[in-house]
């Protein structure tokens, strides 16, 4: 779209509001799911007309937020907004009818919606009623932005993200099983943050039995994930708190045929919703039926927090997306204190799972490493004209 010394000083303008319209689309993460994050910008002469995004699920959506705000007639204003007008009607009538009715006279967008219902519609539609669109100028940071939402629609499977913390030499417990606490105060405020932002958290039921744990959000005002137990034989007691709690906090336990009845009945009188998902080749749960049916449950991302076992099983299947690996600077030892990840383990060294570092940061005294599988799939792209 942009060719030639001509159009480099307007590029370099369509960037800046395209990375202020990014800014503002990250103040949905936590309140639109399974609705993408997106931003709009309305801009004119190099004036900012007014500015908007998704604020919450059914809400208004960004293009029609900053179109209700603007002081003036947007006439002839360029748009800039992260994701293609929608083009259908669903909890809110479609975008594209408010850009044409507004006047607006450019888009410039940062990638195409991936949602079949749209797909490159939207940008046809606007571009047969004379409007000039620009498409892919920070498709990248866009789509990195909208990676949960890419991958659910894309697939109907939920975005997996493995949370631990350990010490420096590797442990998530001492050798008698204590693990409070192994990360500081500061990180463990980080991941109540990151619980709010996702869908569902998920443990194993080795996990939940040894720690008796809430897996909750603890922050006023965000939002409560759906607790996912994975537990094949629903071993889970009516007096964890996890089952004591399961009227105030959506629990979902998902187990196989050989599940105990009498006790899984007594977990439905607690009000935790019980899932039958077919059984792997070692009798537990099928990791991948147990994906496809929480996508279709909408439940489209999942903070994966224990235990070991569990996260070696995911990880080994290929079922993990990211990685946010807690490091605290505290040496445990005991060569029988347990690691982050457990299951039998790779054979050779070279089959070890290899990651893309995305970042190290320090949180309080720990340090958080942010991390990709190396072999991940690139989230497909819609193609260029």
């Amino acid at each position: 779209m942009y060719q030639g010394n001509f159009f480099v000083m307007r590029k370099e303008e369509d960037r800046k509001y395209m990375e202020m319209a990014l800014g503002l689309a990250e103040k949905g993460l936590g309140h639109v799911d399974p609705n993408p994050m997106v931003g709009a910008v309305i801009v004119r002469d190099g004036r900012v007309l007014s500015a908007g995004w998704h604020r919450k699920y059914g809400s208004l959506h960004a293009e029609r937020d900053a179109l209700s705000s603007c002081p003036e007639d947007p006439a002839g204003a360029t748009m800039y907004v992260t994701l293609e007008p929608c083009c259908h009607y669903g909890k809110q009538p479609p975008c594209t009818s408010a850009i044409i009715e507004a006047g607006i006279s450019r888009v410039v967008m940062a990638m195409y919606d991936p949602n079949p219902l749209v797909a490159g519609h939207g940008a046809e539609l606007l571009r047969e009623k004379g409007i000039e669109v620009v498409s892919g100028l920070c498709e990248a940071e866009a789509r990195y932005q909208n990676r949960v939402f890419v991958k659910y629609i894309s697939e109907g499977l939920p975005w997996v993200v493995h949370k631990t913390a350990m010490t420096l030499d590797g442990h998530i417990a001492t050798v008698s099983g204590d693990s409070r606490w192994v990360s500081c105060e500061e990180s463990r405020r980080t991941v109540h943050e990151m619980r709010g932002h996702y869908t569902g958290i998920m443990a194993g039921i080795g996990t939940v039995l040894a720690d008796d744990p809430m897996l909750n959000c603890r922050i006023d005002g965000m939002r409560q994930p759906v607790r996912i137990i994975v537990d094949s034989l629903a071993r889970l007691s009516c007096d964890s708190a996890i089952a004591r709690s399961a009227e105030t906090y959506r629990t979902v336990l998902t187990h196989t045929a050989a599940a105990g009845r009498d006790n899984l009945e007594k977990l439905r009188g607690c009000g935790i919703m019980t899932i039958e998902c077919a059984s792997g080749k070692d009798g537990k749960v099928n990791l991948h039926d147990l994906m496809r049916r929480l996508g279709q449950m909408s439940v489209n991302s999942i903070l994966l927090e224990g235990g070991a076992a569990l996260a070696w099983s995911m990880i080994s299947e290929g079922l993990v997306d990211e990685h946010y690996i807690f490091v605290a600077p505290k040496i445990s030892g005991g060569e029988n204190a347990k690691c982050p990840v457990g299951g039998a383990g790779f054979d050779k060294m070279r089959q070890a799972l290899q990651v893309d570092v995305e970042s190290v940061t320090q949180s309080g005294t720990d340090w958080l490493f942010h991390c990709f599988p190396a072999d991940r799939t690139p989230l497909p792209v819609h193609e260029k004209e």
